[in-house]
């Protein structure tokens, strides 16, 4: 079974290649997503790693959490399921 991982505290200038070989010593990674800001374009300092199985998802969080990574000490453990829907945060005039 799959696990997906939250990778926080990035240097804006890693890479999803960077990730992918990173997480790569501790198992096999399905995918990486870096996340951008969507105005600028630019990297938001964190990412999605999907690894195929838990027991090496687990392994890399106890090895990478908190270590230096490009300079920064990332923060690595599961990511949480997205719940409800998406920003709210609209503002409704009311006449």
């Amino acid at each position: 079974m799959s696990s997906k991982l939250y990778v926080g505290n990035l240097s804006f200038d890693s890479t999803e290649d960077d990730l992918r070989e990173l997480f790569g010593r501790h198992g096999t990674v399905d995918s990486v997503a870096v996340i951008m800001d969507r105005e600028t374009g630019r990297p938001r300092g964190f990412a999605f790693v999907e690894m195929s199985e838990s027991s090496a998802a687990q392994d890399a969080i106890r090895a990478l959490d908190g270590n230096d990574f490009a300079g920064r000490n990332i923060k690595v453990n599961e990511a949480q399921d997205r719940r409800g829907g998406g920003g709210g945060g609209g503002r409704r005039d009311r006449y």
